[in-house]
């Protein structure tokens, strides 16, 4: 019996979530039309359930989005607000048909209605189900096929919500299509949060002052938070890439065999050429953040582990000097420098190299 998924709790705030859900037998299936298409549901099931996008990558075969899970309104949203909310995720046919039997509703059969919908609000499991079930019925439709388009359920890792955890776990998600060699820089991927904010996207740029400023987005300025998330692309982070601006131009770091070299050699890795590899505890370490966060998530959860584990933050192998840390010890291939294949398969499965 699977264990429930690991969330936090409703009243300690915003929750932020990286979310990867792969295309069954890992098979190249989503072309342009297909991506811009889960793009649309992706945002538009967003604002209806109540959650902010901070970034995204929409791959062939698989979409990785990094979320923020609000705590729920202590005042629900009233009948005029549902209605607003329904018309993002219905289509016109259904929207009209609504509103005109509504009148006609017993006050039994209106609460009803509206506990159903708060039922899928402000809830990362609730959220994902909605997109994926929303997607499947239309790319079914698109392509005469029957039958799941996803493969098992989602996982997901609990990110601690600071910038330094936000905007690594970002700037890993921007970075998938140049892990699968689709192209040499990440703002020329446009299913992606970093290329849509950096072709003007609203939402997209709203995500990234989200990752730049989680406690108030607005803070900063897009400018400011778009400025800075590049260095956390292109270099080491903020204080590193300042003392080094020709990093942060060039986007330069290790070529693959020298990271291949590094890594059997158990050497370490800067942050730069860390996030270019394939990096299991993005997508299975359960938890991201500071020791001390990961500490508390796990005596949280003390119950989901075993008796002689004292504690819950574990270093992530292969990066140096790195503040953040992950929850479970991946002892088994967590850093892979080739990406030869992750097109075609999609991210590899726990404990086989891609």
């Amino acid at each position: 019996m699977r264990q429930p998924r690991l969330k936090l709790d409703a009243q300690s705030g915003s929750a932020y979530y990286h979310c990867v859900s792969r295309v069954v037998d890992q098979r190249p299936a989503f072309g342009p039309e297909d991506k811009d298409q889960f793009i649309v549901w992706m945002q538009s099931y967003a604002e209806f359930c109540g959650v902010h996008i901070l970034t995204y990558c929409v791959m062939p075969n698989y979409f990785s989005l990094l979320i923020e899970v609000p705590t729920p309104p202590k005042v629900l949203p009233t009948v005029d607000e549902s209605l607003r909310l329904s018309g993002l995720v219905l289509d016109p046919a259904r929207m009209e048909r609504l509103q005109e039997e509504m009148p006609d509703w017993s006050a039994e059969k209106l609460a009803d209605w509206q506990t159903r919908l708060h039922e899928m609000m402000w809830d990362v499991s609730a959220y994902m189900k909605v997109v994926k079930q929303r997607f499947t019925q239309w790319y079914n439709r698109e392509h005469q096929r029957r039958g799941t388009l996803w493969e098992q359920r989602f996982k997901s890792v609990l990110v601690e919500g600071t910038t330094e955890a936000l905007a690594r776990m970002a700037a890993y998600i921007d970075l998938n299509p140049v892990r699968a060699h689709l192209v040499e820089d990440p703002k020329d991927y446009r299913w992606s949060g970093f290329a849509a904010a950096e072709a003007g996207r609203r939402l997209a740029r709203e995500g990234i002052r989200r990752v730049i400023h989680p406690v108030d987005p607005r803070a900063v300025t897009i400018a400011d938070a778009l400025t800075q998330y590049r260095l956390w692309i292109y270099g080491e982070g903020l204080p590193a890439v300042q003392s080094s601006p020709a990093t942060a131009s060039t986007g330069a770091g290790l070529a693959p065999e020298q990271v291949q070299e590094v890594l059997k050699k158990n050497g370490k890795l800067g942050w730069h050429d860390f996030a270019r590899c394939h990096v299991r505890y993005f997508s299975d370490g359960a938890v991201i953040g500071s020791r001390q966060w990961v500490d508390t998530i796990f005596e949280t959860n003390r119950k989901r582990f075993g008796p002689k584990r004292k504690d819950g933050a574990r270093k992530m192998k292969y990066l140096a000097d790195s503040p953040i840390f992950g929850l479970r010890d991946l002892r088994v291939n967590p850093v892979a420098a080739s990406q030869t294949t992750h097109a075609q398969n999609g991210p590899p499965k726990p404990g086989k190299a891609p």
